[in-house]
């Protein structure tokens, strides 16, 4: 059986029309409510709106190495020994103290500044107080701030 309508000359439907008929039979309806706009499009004219800086956390390895760079500054830089009889540390001590526990950040840490040094300083050293005993403290501060940048960079 087919059931096509052959005529294509339909009649609009009125909406108010419709409401109408509806408010007629139930006249109890509450009226339609107008569309609002979502919150998220509706900006009060009074608040300004300010620019916010955005704010980069500081992660644990770069935290570690700042903290003992700032610990050689504080109590100072030796060679040959953890701690000498004045309280300054080698490089080793400085990272320890700064990380309180041989922890990840400690680990990770060391490794970034062994790796910079040796970039800086030949691929023979095998430690970081090898390194720190064998070379100036200038030398020493110049691989602790590149490691710091390369933290900084890497977001670690």
């Amino acid at each position: 059986m087919n059931t096509r309508t052959q005529t294509t000359d339909f009649t609009p439907v009125d909406q108010d029309l419709y409401e109408k008929a509806f408010r007629l039979l139930d006249p109890d309806l509450d009226p339609i409510p107008e569309p609002t706009p979502p919150a998220a499009l509706v900006v009060p004219a009074q608040v300004p709106l300010t620019a916010v800086a955005l704010v980069r956390l500081t992660g644990p390895v770069e935290k570690t190495l700042t903290d003992a760079l700032a610990f050689l500054d504080t109590h100072g830089w030796t060679r040959y020994s953890l701690i000498n009889t004045q309280g300054a540390r080698c490089s080793i001590g400085a990272l320890r103290a700064a990380a309180g526990a041989r922890n990840t950040a400690y680990r990770d840490a060391g490794n970034l500044l062994l790796d910079e040094a040796r970039r800086q300083h030949g691929k023979k050293w095998q430690t970081i107080p090898s390194w720190n005993d064998c070379h100036s403290g200038a030398e020493v501060r110049s691989v602790w701030e590149a490691a710091i940048r390369r933290a900084h960079h890497l977001n670690i």
